[in-house]
């Protein structure tokens, strides 16, 4: 029986392996293995690396997510299956427990007949309940980072380094419970090809303003974001603002009447292609760094990522970090310090440009 807040999601084997830059091949072996990983759109992205060391010795991986993540998920290559659920506990505003929607998952994950697991979690988010609920779902084998004891419930409890990268934290789980990366793949984040977006965003190259953010903390001054658009048209970049269907607002005040607005007009896999295709991106939400990151573009993170930045920066490609990026971001939303200034975008976006000449 499934449980009324539970979706499943199918992607053939042959799309999923036509994925750009996914580590070559695949030779899959016997076994099936779900990854967990409930946390936000960001989350999900730095657990694509560890996914595709699974799927290098998995016959068959499903992705359980929550719905937050469910869009990146699907962008991860040699995902075959994504089963979404929200958990009681993993969201700044989580769902009531209902004994159903827990016995739904129980069961759905129980008749699919699991091999192993795979939990993927940041430091901050214990590891233990899904732990439970695989173990009552009879999944033999399961690993997870842990900092607690892990009673009966983890069979590869793996202890995180400190100061870790979630990507290589992630990743050292994954060959801990027998799942190191496949021959080539080199660690770096990946997504599924990218559409051609030229007729969302023009012929020619451009700089990508992403000023919003899931989370309010997060998201950088618009006032600021507008004088930056300003700064780097007057310096010769044209400049793509991106934002969400509730940002519409928002995009259309930063772009004034100098840069391309594409506020609410794209989904995560359309925006990929507007990310893959910029010479830089700039961004206060960790969701779209992260992505420019697996669309091997180079980032400027003006704010928080969610996290220590030793932990959550974008990772694989250039970037640099200016704001509060220690700063927390609570989960009322309250505003966290904001200290990039348009003049420091300027001088970090051409610093990259110069770099990757």
């Amino acid at each position: 029986m499934r449980a009324p807040g539970d979706r499943v999601q199918k992607r053939s084997l042959t799309a999923s392996a036509a994925a750009c830059g996914g580590g070559g091949p695949q030779t899959r072996g016997a076994g099936k293995v779900i990854v967990v990983c409930l946390d936000d759109m960001s989350g999900v992205l730095l657990a694509g690396p560890a996914v595709r060391a699974v799927a290098a010795r998995a016959a068959h991986v499903t992705m359980l997510c929550a719905p937050r993540g469910a869009s990146a998920a699907a962008l991860l290559p040699h995902v075959d299956e994504v089963l979404v659920w929200e958990a009681p506990w993993s969201s700044a505003r989580p769902p009531t427990v209902q004994e159903a929607d827990v016995e739904g998952l129980v069961g759905r994950m129980r008749d699919a007949a699991y091999d192993a697991a795979l939990v993927v979690a940041p430091a901050e988010q214990s590891p233990l309940p899904l732990a439970l609920l695989l173990r009552m779902a009879h999944v033999p084998r399961i690993g997870a980072p842990l900092t607690e004891p892990p009673g009966s419930l983890v069979d590869v409890p793996h202890r995180r380094v400190p100061g870790r990268h979630d990507v290589e934290a992630a990743l050292d789980t994954a060959a801990a419970l027998g799942f190191p990366p496949g021959a080539g793949d080199d660690g770096r984040l990946r997504v599924l090809p990218a559409p051609d977006t030229t007729a969302l965003t023009g012929n020619g190259p451009y700089v990508v303003l992403h000023p919003g953010a899931a989370a309010h903390a997060r998201a950088w001054d618009a006032g600021r974001a507008a004088e930056a658009v300003v700064l780097l048209a007057d310096a010769g970049h044209r400049v793509v603002v991106t934002g969400g269907p509730r940002e519409t607002a928002l995009t259309r005040k930063v772009s004034g009447d100098t840069a391309v607005d594409l506020g609410g007009r794209t989904d995560l896999r359309t925006l990929s292609g507007v990310l893959r295709a910029a010479d830089v991106v700039v961004a206060g939400d960790p969701g779209p760094a992260h992505l420019a990151a697996a669309c091997a573009t180079p980032v400027v993170s003006v704010g928080s990522p969610g996290g220590s930045a030793e932990r959550r920066s974008p990772y694989g490609v250039p970037a640099v970090l200016l704001g509060g990026q220690e700063a927390p971001v609570p989960a009322t939303g309250r505003s966290a310090p904001d200290e990039a200034l348009p003049d420091d975008v300027l001088r970090a976006v051409q610093k990259l440009m110069k770099e990757s000449r």
